[in-house]
């Protein structure tokens, strides 16, 4: 097998992050993706910009390779018919509108499984399927809002804030993307299809992990700790002579480790300090304490020094250094294609590694109705594996 999905045909109903983020990992996969687009105005991401190159999105581009784009609208007689007859050829079809929305239109779960029993049938929503919100509108900044996470990030004593990425999105796609692998497992032993119903907000609540546990556990209210942890320390970021870093003592050893490194064998023995639930309870003295020998000497020479240690740590990066440290390049994490009027691009890869069935680059985002043809049955439905999309690893074309 050259790509583990190479059989299933994912006909893709969302827009903005979730739910195409979520048919780019099954395309990565192998999957053959066709993405079915309005033909006034197309993914609302074709709009979100700047930056945009040669007229599409930066928004767009990242998160639509490997899949074929189709112009209709399905609440138009030759438009219904035509989604119908891809829905009869799919394997899984995912979905982010509203609830009821598709129901309405005779294009719900319950309608269609009687065309294609075997349709696996994803609907990402804001609140789910049930319950008495699940009719209202959400993106990520709300998710994150309601679920919690806002109140338990940034400083101390500053506001609530949110992820600087879109967390709640992403992790929606991928935990789709998994639901339906595992539907696609139970298919091939039943021979039936079935629903999956994904909601942002508790998937944002998923990511408060610890967070979540204390509270269940203490009946506590969860506070913000900056940039330490609510359940270790010392575990947090620190100021060095010229930089930022972290430093993470997640056990008693390394924190011996990091007084030996100090040599300040005081603050092992202070009783304050002695096991991690001590200094728990001392943080804001012990990072005191530690703050003002960080700020002694730069962070490179911290580094250096932690790693030699077997201390975790790290420096605070931008963005724009990220992708240059060999670390990621080795990985082979960026990946490059042709696209058919924006040139060569740089696309952010997979971070799937398979040795036998690997993640690949097979087409470039495809412009809005590039393959219509699909539509009259004159296009083949299956993947382009096209040689123009190249993926760069250990700096060369592979």
């Amino acid at each position: 097998m050259h790509s583990v999905l190479a059989d299933i045909l994912v006909l893709d109903l969302s827009r903005v992050l979730a739910g195409p983020y979520c048919t780019m990992m099954l395309g990565d996969l192998g999957a053959t993706v066709i993405k079915v687009e309005h033909p006034a105005c197309g993914d609302d991401t074709r709009r979100f910009g700047p930056p945009y190159i040669a007229g599409e999105s930066a928004y767009f581009l990242g998160l639509n390779r490997n899949k074929k784009s189709v112009m209709l609208d399905f609440d138009e007689p030759q438009g219904r018919q035509q989604l119908l007859d891809l829905i009869s050829k799919a394997s899984v079809l995912v979905e982010n509108f509203r609830p009821g929305t598709l129901e309405k239109r005779g294009l719900g779960y319950e309608a269609l499984k009687t065309l294609n029993p075997g349709l696996i049938y994803c609907s990402i929503s804001g609140y789910g399927q049930s319950g008495p919100r699940s009719s209202l509108p959400d993106y990520d900044l709300i998710a994150q809002a309601e679920s919690g996470l806002m109140s338990i990030t940034g400083e101390v004593d500053g506001d609530p804030m949110p992820v600087g990425s879109p967390v709640s999105d992403i992790t929606a796609g991928m935990l789709a993307c998994l639901s339906i692998l595992a539907a696609i497992r139970v298919r091939d032993h039943t021979g039936q299809g079935q629903r999956i119903d994904i909601s942002l907000l508790e998937c944002a609540i998923s990511l408060l992990g610890n967070v979540a546990f204390n509270y269940l556990i203490s009946g506590e209210e969860a506070g913000r700790y900056g940039n330490g942890h609510p359940n270790i320390a010392p575990y947090q970021a620190f100021v060095t002579r010229n930089g930022r870093m972290i430093v993470a003592c997640g056990n008693d050893h390394l924190y011996t480790a990091l007084c030996h490194l100090l040599g300040r064998e005081d603050l092992r023995t202070d009783e304050r300090f002695v096991t991690n639930a001590q200094r728990v309870r001392n943080r804001s003295i012990l990072s005191s304490l530690l703050q003002e020998i960080f700020l002694q000497r730069d962070t490179e020479e911290w580094l250096d020094a932690l790693h030699h240690a077997g201390i975790p740590c790290g420096p605070i990066r931008s963005v724009d250094t990220v992708f240059h440290d060999p670390q990621i390049q080795t990985r082979g994490f960026v990946w490059e294609c042709e696209h058919p009027t924006a040139g060569k691009i740089s696309l952010l890869g997979s971070p799937i590694h398979l040795s036998e069935t690997p993640p690949r680059l097979y087409e470039a985002p495809p412009l809005l109705g590039e393959d219509n043809a699909l539509l009259g049955g004159d296009g083949p439905l299956e993947r382009r594996d096209d040689a123009s999309c190249l993926q760069t690893r250990y700096g060369e074309q592979w």
